[in-house]
C-alpha cells in the first residue's frame, strides 16, 4: 500500500511536470521524489510518467492514480480540518479572491455577519479579475476565489456558486425604460465596454453579439470595473455585465440596467480551490456567510427585473 509521501509525491511530479519541480514544492530531494515514483510504479506493475529531457508526461495509468491519489489526500485533509473545527472552534487566517462583480455587492454585508459570528477569524480579501485570482490560488495565495466558469482549471478543484443574468448597462439620456428586457440586435450601433481578452467574460460576449446580430460600432477594453461603470454613467458608451453588481443601480438615477433578452444571456460562476489541499474551516464558513449574501441578493434583484417599475 503506498505511503502518504509517495500520494504526494506522485501529484507533486504530475501537477509540476518535473521531478525538479515536484522536489522544491515538497521540500525534498530529487532523488527522493524519484524514488518514491518509482517505488509505486514498482508496486503497481507499470509506469506512471513518461520521462523525457524536458520533463516528464503521465501515461494513462499516471493520469488515472492521479484522480485517485488526490481523492485520497483531499479526503485526509478534509478529515483532519474537521477534527480541528470540533475541538477548538473556527479561527485562523482567510485569504479569499473576489471579482468587482462580488465586491460591489456582496462584500461589505458578508464581512460584517461573518467577522461579529467569528471574532477570531482574520480575513483578507483580494480583488481582482479570473486570471489572476486563479494563479494565485494555485500558488496557494488564496484559500479560494470566486470567478467564471469555462476559465483554465489545471490545478484547481471547482464547484458551482451560482448563476446570474447578463444585464446591459446604459446612460439614462438613452431612454430605456429602466429593469425592463431589450434585445441588443434592436439597439442600433452601441459604443460597448468589455473586459480584456485575458478575462473569461470577453470571449462570451463576442461571441454573443457575432451569433446574436448586435451591431458594434466601437469595442473599449477596459479592465476596471468602477472606470468602466463611471464612463457608462457620463456618456454614451455602454456595457454588459452580471445583475450582482447591478443591484447597487436598481434606482436607475446614474445607470438605466436592462436584462438581455431575444436570446437572454447567462452567467456561471465557480468556486474555486487547490485541488490538493482543500480550503479551511474557516474559508468555507466565510464562504457559505458570502454565498448566502450572494443568494438573496440575487434573488431580491431578480424579483424587480420580472415586475419592472412602470
Amino acid at each position: 500500500m503506498p505511503s502518504l509521501r509517495q500520494l504526494r509525491s506522485v501529484v507533486a511530479v504530475y501537477e509540476e511536470g518535473a521531478f525538479t519541480r515536484a522536489a522544491q514544492r515538497e521540500n525534498a530531494t530529487q532523488s527522493g521524489i524519484s524514488q518514491h515514483v518509482s517505488a509505486i510504479e514498482g508496486e503497481l506493475g507499470t509506469a506512471l510518467f513518461e520521462r523525457r529531457s524536458d520533463g516528464v508526461l503521465p501515461t494513462a495509468a499516471g493520469r488515472l492514480f492521479y484522480r485517485h491519489a488526490l481523492a485520497a489526500l483531499r479526503a485526509i485533509d478534509v478529515g483532519v480540518a474537521e477534527v480541528q473545527t470540533a475541538a477548538g472552534g473556527v479561527a485562523g487566517d482567510v485569504r479569499v479572491g473576489l471579482m468587482p462583480t462580488f465586491t460591489r455587492a456582496a462584500l461589505a454585508s458578508a464581512v460584517e455577519r461573518f467577522l461579529h459570528t467569528h471574532p477570531l477569524v482574520r480575513l483578507e480579501v483580494i480583488e481582482g479579475y479570473s486570471g489572476a485570482l486563479s494563479d494565485m490560488v494555485r500558488t496557494g495565495a488564496l484559500d479560494f476565489a470566486i470567478v467564471p466558469g469555462g476559465g483554465d482549471l489545471a490545478g484547481l478543484a471547482a464547484a458551482p456558486l451560482s448563476e446570474d443574468s447578463e444585464m446591459l448597462l446604459s446612460n439614462p439620456k438613452r431612454g430605456l425604460a429602466h429593469l425592463r428586457p431589450v434585445c441588443l440586435a434592436d439597439l442600433g450601433p452601441l459604443k460597448v465596454v468589455v473586459p480584456g481578452k485575458t478575462n473569461v467574460r470577453r470571449s462570451k460576449l463576442e461571441s454573443y453579439f457575432a451569433t446574436h446580430g448586435v451591431q458594434v460600432a466601437r469595442l473599449l477594453e477596459m479592465d476596471s470595473m468602477f472606470g468602466t461603470l463611471e464612463l457608462v454613467a457620463r456618456s454614451d458608451w455602454v456595457t454588459v455585465l452580471p445583475g450582482i453588481i447591478c443591484v447597487a443601480d436598481a434606482d436607475g438615477t446614474q445607470r438605466r440596467v436592462n436584462p438581455l433578452a431575444n436570446p437572454p444571456l447567462r452567467s456561471e460562476f465557480v468556486v474555486i480551490e487547490r485541488a490538493r489541499h482543500p480550503a479551511s474551516p474557516a474559508a468555507r464558513a466565510f464562504l457559505e456567510t458570502l454565498r448566502d449574501e450572494i443568494f438573496q441578493l440575487m434573488s431580491d434583484f431578480s424579483a424587480r427585473t420580472m415586475t419592472p417599475a412602470e
